[in-house]
C-alpha cells in the first residue's frame, strides 16, 4: 500500500437537504365559489449519514470529496398534496472511524453495518392550508422549506485488530507479519520501509485474529517525530502487543535501552497503551548476539513472556502465536464505551435571540430558533411577513430592537440578508390584513382604536 492511498484522517463539510417549499393555492372548480386553500407541505430534506463498512481500508475518497450533500425535498402541490420526502445519504467509511464535531467525539463506528446521524434535514414548509383558522379562512401565507443542518467533521480512523506489532525500524515486524499471515508487506535492509499500518489474518491452532504491522516508533515519536507519532493511535485498539526487537539496537542505543524508550513512548502516547498486555520478541536469532541479548531482556523484563525467534526463518513463530492465543482468551474484546459527547448533559435555555450593534446604522439578530423563522419566511407574500412581525413581537425582539435604538431607516442583518426597518409601513399594512395571521392575532392601530371609541360615543348620543 503507497503512502498517498492511506489516509487516516480527512476534513468532511457535511450539509442535510433543504425541506421543500409549502404551496399557496386555493380550490377553484365550477359551482364552488368559496372553495378555499388547499396548499400541501413541502418533502422533508434528506439526512446525511456514516456507515462502517467492512470492505474499506481508508479515508481516501473522502479525502478527494469532502464536500457532501443530501437532496432537499419536493415542494408541496395543490389539492393538499404533499411533495415527496428527499432520499438521505449514507456516506460509507471504514471500521474504526472515529467522528469529532468541535473537539468532541460524536460517533465511534466499530461494528459492520453500524450507522450515525451527522446532519439532520430540514422539515417541509407548510402550506397555506395549514394555516386556516377560524378567522382566517383564506390565508395567503406558505412557508420556505426548513434549512438542513451543516457540520464541519473530523474523521480519524483507527485500525480494528487483535495483535499490534510495535518496535524501532527494521526489528522484523513485516517480516513476522508476512510469515504468520498471507500479507505481503514490503521489507527491505533499510529503516522506515513501511510507511503505512499493514493488516494480515492469522490463524493458528483453530483460532483466528487480526495482526497490523505499525510502521517503525522511535524516540520522541508520541512528540511527533519520525512516522510512529502517525500511527500510534492505531494500536490502541488492540488486545495485545508484540514487541519486536532487534538484537543490535538500533542506532546508537543498545537493544534494553531500545525496549525502555518504547515502553516509554506508548506510556507518554496514551497510559491504556503501556497497560496492554506484551509479548517481547527478540528477532534474528541467527545473529551472534542475539542469544545473549535475549538472556539479558528475559532476565530484566521478566513480568513480560520474552522469545527469541528468526522470522525470516520461521524459527520460534509458533511460541510466539501460542502465547498470543492465550492472551487473547484472557482478553475478550470489549463492546466500545458509549460516546461521551462533551461532558455531562445541562439542560439550560437557549436565548431565543441576540442583538449585536454592528455600526451606527445596522444590527446584526442571530440565534438558532429565530434564524429558523426568518429563513423559513416567504418575504414576497404580505401576510408572511406580517406574521414574522408578530412573531418578533410575541418574542419580545422587536421591543428589544427598538431599545437597541433601531429606527425607521435601520438596516437589520440575519441569515446572511440585509433588511431595512419600517415600523410606520408595517403599520399601515396591518389594517388591511384578517385579524388573525398563522395562529398571531392581530393588534389594532391607534387609529383603529380611536375610530371604535368614537363609534360608541356616537351610539350613546344616539340613544
Amino acid at each position: 500500500m503507497q503512502a498517498n492511498n492511506f489516509l487516516d484522517r480527512v476534513k468532511i463539510y457535511v450539509k442535510a437537504g433543504k425541506g421543500g417549499d409549502g404551496c399557496l393555492s386555493f380550490r377553484r372548480e365550477k359551482f364552488i365559489e368559496f372553495g378555499g386553500p388547499n396548499g400541501g407541505n413541502g418533502g422533508r430534506g434528506g439526512d446525511v449519514y456514516l456507515q462502517a463498512e467492512p470492505n474499506l481500508t481508508t479515508l481516501q475518497e473522502l479525502a478527494y470529496n469532502p464536500h457532501i450533500e443530501a437532496g432537499n425535498g419536493a415542494k408541496g402541490g395543490t389539492y393538499n398534496k404533499t411533495g415527496e420526502d428527499a432520499e438521505d445519504k449514507i456516506i460509507l467509511v471504514p471500521l474504526g472511524t472515529v467522528v469529532k464535531q468541535d473537539g468532541n467525539i460524536i460517533a465511534d463506528l466499530t461494528l459492520p453495518g453500524q450507522k450515525a446521524l451527522v446532519a439532520r434535514g430540514g422539515r417541509g414548509g407548510r402550506g397555506n392550508q395549514s394555516f386556516k383558522t377560524r378567522n382566517n379562512t383564506a390565508p395567503r401565507i406558505a412557508e420556505n422549506g426548513q434549512p438542513g443542518e451543516e457540520v464541519t467533521l473530523i474523521l480519524e480512523l483507527k485500525v480494528l485488530a487483535d495483535v499490534g506489532l510495535v518496535g524501532f525500524p527494521n526489528a522484523g515486524k513485516s517480516t513476522f507479519l508476512s510469515a504468520v499471515s498471507a500479507a505481503r508487506p514490503k521489507v527491505a535492509d533499510y529503516p522506515f520501509t513501511t510507511l503505512n499500518p499493514n493488516l494480515g489474518i492469522s490463524t493458528h491452532k483453530g483460532k483466528s485474529f487480526i495482526v497490523a504491522d505499525i510502521p517503525g516508533i522511535i524516540e520522541g515519536a508520541s512528540e511527533g517525530k519520525g512516522l510512529g507519532h502517525q500511527f500510534l493511535k492505531h494500536i490502541e485498539r488492540t488486545r495485545v502487543l508484540v514487541h519486536m526487537i532487534d538484537p543490535q539496537g538500533f542506532e546508537d542505543m543498545d537493544a534494553l535501552k531500545s525496549v525502555k524508550v518504547i515502553e516509554g513512548e506508548l506510556k507518554n502516547f496514551s497510559k491504556e497503551l503501556s497497560k496492554k498486555p506484551r509479548i517481547l520478541v527478540v528477532n534474528k536469532a541467527d545473529l551472534p548476539d542475539a542469544k545473549e541479548v535475549f538472556e539479558k531482556i528475559k532476565k530484566k523484563y521478566a513480568k513480560y513472556p520474552v522469545f527469541l525467534i528468526s522470522a525470516a526463518a520461521a524459527v520460534g513463530i509458533n511460541k510466539v502465536l501460542d502465547e498470543v492465543i492465550k492472551i487473547l482468551a484472557k482478553n475478550p474484546i470489549v463492546a466500545p464505551k458509549e460516546v461521551k459527547t462533551g461532558g455531562p448533559v445541562i439542560h439550560a435555555v437557549e436565548p431565543m435571540f441576540r442583538i449585536t450593534r454592528l455600526d451606527e446604522e445596522r444590527v446584526q439578530i442571530s440565534g438558532k430558533k429565530i434564524e429558523e423563522f426568518i429563513s423559513m419566511t416567504n418575504f414576497s407574500q404580505p401576510e408572511a411577513v406580517q406574521r414574522l412581525r408578530g412573531i418578533f413581537k410575541k418574542v419580545g425582539l422587536e421591543k428589544a430592537l427598538l431599545k437597541e435604538g433601531v429606527t425607521d431607516g435601520s438596516v437589520i442583518v440575519a441569515c446572511g440578508r440585509e433588511f431595512e426597518w419600517n415600523g410606520s409601513e408595517v403599520d399601515e399594512e396591518v389594517s388591511a390584513l384578517p385579524d388573525r395571521i398563522g395562529g398571531y392575532k392581530r393588534r389594532e392601530t391607534k387609529a383603529e382604536r380611536l375610530a371604535k371609541r368614537k363609534a360608541r360615543r356616537a351610539a350613546k348620543e344616539g340613544l
